[in-house]
């Protein structure tokens, strides 16, 4: 159990490290207090969303006294969860976003947190995306995060990814250990698998999403929130963009001290591949990329798929808003 000592002591950490970083023009006391005092979040199997889960003191700093981890699976299902006001705020992989924006359910886009963190592993039959042609590839359940990226990948580089890939799901065996055994050919993985599996010395990377064009580019994880939540309670909504993001900060500053916030707060239960991942996840480009472009290329890869009907400006339009994210730039001197 931390005690107060423990959290006086992270964001005495938070004020050293992070003061040229997070130094906002107004400090939370100055500010008017947040509409509620509880906020829920998601808590998913990958460790890439570091930054929502050190947020937590940050979260209590702002005047959140009731922080709650609600735990589900990542992808679709989670943003679901957010549209129908199950939880208040997750952070998501932005191609898990776009087909419940697409059928304008009560869900809003607020920034972008951090770029690349998904590794696409095959077997020596493949080579590059295209050679997924007639392959089998792993992953957790149609509609999950490494599903949509790789249909998003397969439509980027022509493929039809409904026919042109064998994808394998099971109920009882996760698909990097389906990969691990030699029975499927690819498996997409994210924090901490991409870690275990190079440590294993087990296939090889095709597509490091953190490195390679044009996945680089864009951000991969992005912060929404139910839109009744941010129109009901804007101040309470600027406040969690701002701990979500000085919590990124504290990723790059302190990953050390993240990483074994993560282990100790059960998130994942290797400091090794925790403290490798916080190296390798680019936490500090959400003061460089524009998150509406992000959507903008991820919306029209699911509309070449097939797997969303509006144009991406609709989406935009009808699923984002980023007042909070300009303020906050302006704020903490992006």
């Amino acid at each position: 159990m931390r005690t107060p000592q423990d959290r006086r002591g992270f964001l005495g950490t938070l004020a050293a490290s992070a003061a040229g970083l997070a130094a906002a023009r107004r400090t939370a006391a100055e500010e008017a207090p947040p509409e509620t005092t509880t906020i829920r979040l998601s808590k998913i199997p990958g460790i890439c969303i570091a930054p929502q889960y050190v947020a937590e003191e940050l979260l209590r700093a702002e005047g959140f006294t009731d922080v709650q981890y609600v735990p589900m699976e990542a992808g679709v299902a989670a943003a679901r969860k957010i549209a129908r006001g199950e939880i208040d705020f997750a952070t998501n992989f932005v191609a898990a976003l776009v087909p419940v924006m697409d059928e304008d359910e009560p869900l809003t886009v607020l920034a972008g947190v951090h770029s690349g963190c998904f590794e696409l592993f095959a077997n020596d039959r493949v080579h590059s995306i295209t050679d997924l042609k007639r392959k089998t590839v792993g992953v957790q359940g149609l509609g999950s995060s490494p599903h949509l990226f790789l249909t998003a990948m397969a439509a980027y580089v022509g493929l039809d990814p409904a026919r042109d890939i064998d994808w394998v799901t099971s109920p009882t065996i996760k698909p990097m250990q389906l990969f691990a055994e030699g029975k499927i050919d690819a498996f997409l993985g994210f924090p901490p698998e991409p870690q275990e599996l190079r440590a294993r010395q087990i296939g090889q990377v095709i597509v490091n999403s953190g490195l390679d064009r044009p996945w680089s580019q864009y951000f991969c994880c992005m912060l929404a929130g139910h839109s009744d939540f941010v129109a009901r309670y804007p101040i309470a909504t600027k406040r969690v963009v701002r701990a979500v993001l000085k919590a990124a900060d504290l990723c790059v500053a302190e990953p050390e001290r993240v990483a074994r916030r993560l282990v100790d707060g059960g998130f994942t239960p290797r400091y090794d591949l925790a403290l490798q991942a916080l190296g390798e996840v680019p936490y500090a480009r959400w003061r460089e990329y524009d998150p509406e472009d992000t959507l903008r290329f991820y919306a029209l890869r699911l509309h070449e798929a097939g797997v969303v009907k509006s144009s991406p400006q609709t989406i935009i339009a009808q699923g984002t808003d980023w007042r909070f994210l300009n303020e906050l730039k302006r704020e903490l001197k992006a």
